[in-house]
């Protein structure tokens, strides 16, 4: 188990290796880059917004019923405040990026897997092109670039969702909701959620990429290598957040 674990990590550097260099051809690079922002990035947008305004919401209103059960009074404007907070450190960064996860690096795992069963790869490598840096290189520019996009976006809307559920409900008014989105809040925190989402983007786009380019066998195994992917993102975003919390916070 352990030797093969150490495999799979000697597989993954060497692949990203060939990956993370110059492409052959740059304008052949710049199509299949702009066909990936479209895949990976904006066909996420709906998924994003939408969660993010309901989490938003949930968040709001928690935050609330917790401040107004506390002994201790306190203001209704740090609502604002708090939803603010509890999206730019936790909820965008990382609970899209794990649902990123599961969207993009599901597509991402499928689409190599594919062309490695249907013997493309092969094809590619005899006409001496460089497959991981064709294939994989267009998908971590893609997603490292424009996931800081969806997770601005994200945050946007998670705070419209909380003034929306302060609308519909009457806990709070308008005003106190904008006078706690404007309180002061460190620059660390926004550098913190960036640093992030720019680390768990190149998670997202090279764990499936390596699942996919070494499956083996036929459709069954690439849902299978999808699957592995997926979870395998996810348990490196969330020990890759952990150091970089300890790294950045601490």
């Amino acid at each position: 188990m352990l030797k093969k674990f150490f495999t799979a990590v000697g597989e993954y550097i060497i692949l990203l290796g060939k990956s993370l260099q110059k492409p052959q051809k740059m304008r052949v690079f710049w199509k299949l880059f702009m066909r990936e922002i479209n895949d990976l990035g904006v066909n996420s947008f709906g998924l994003v917004i939408f969660t993010s305004i309901f989490v938003g919401a949930v968040v709001a209103i928690q935050m609330f019923n917790n401040f107004d059960s506390s002994s201790f009074p306190i203001p209704p404007a740090f609502v604002g405040y708090a939803t603010k907070a509890v999206l730019v450190l936790e909820f965008s960064p990382t609970i899209i990026s794990l649902i990123l996860a599961g969207k993009v690096g599901s597509y991402i795992a499928s689409s190599i897997g594919t062309m490695r069963v249907s013997e493309q790869i092969d094809a590619l490598d005899i006409m001496g092109v460089n497959s991981p840096n064709f294939l994989i290189l267009p998908k971590i520019c893609a997603c490292v670039i424009f996931n800081p996009l969806l997770i601005a976006i994200s945050i946007v809307f998670g705070i419209g969702g909380g003034h929306l559920a302060g609308m519909l409900t009457g806990n709070w008014t308008e005003n106190d909701y904008i006078v706690g989105i404007q309180m002061y809040m460190p620059n660390l925190f926004v550098y913190y959620a960036f640093v992030k989402t720019t680390v768990f983007a190149f998670i997202i786009a090279t764990v499936p990429s390596y699942f996919g380019y070494n499956v083996k066998g036929g459709s069954l195994e690439v849902g299978r290598a999808s699957t592995q992917a997926v979870v395998w993102t996810m348990v490196f975003i969330i020990i890759s957040e952990l150091i970089l919390t300890q790294l950045i916070l601490s």
